[in-house]
């Protein structure tokens, strides 16, 4: 019993890990700001909502998001 629970846990850890891995960076523009919760639109079509600090930040902006974290893009000046 006490290496199928040892087991188990290994398989769980193995799974979120993995899981977490998974999670890519996300390039798009706001849709939606609702409070705390920014919804960004990737060039694929899909909606992400991420919660977080809107300060800074209009619908229309290009943002990158990446860890949970929603960051604007810097504009390039000069070329």
């Amino acid at each position: 019993m006490k290496k199928f629970l040892i087991l188990l846990v290994a398989v769980v850890f193995t799974i979120a890990v993995a899981g977490l891995s998974f999670a890519a960076d996300m390039k798009g523009t706001i849709s939606k700001i609702d409070g705390g919760q920014i919804t960004v639109k990737g060039a694929d079509g899909k909606e992400t909502s991420v919660a977080g600090d809107a300060k800074g930040l209009k619908v229309g902006d290009k943002v990158t998001i990446k860890d949970g974290k929603v960051m604007k893009k810097k504009a390039v000046e000069g070329c």
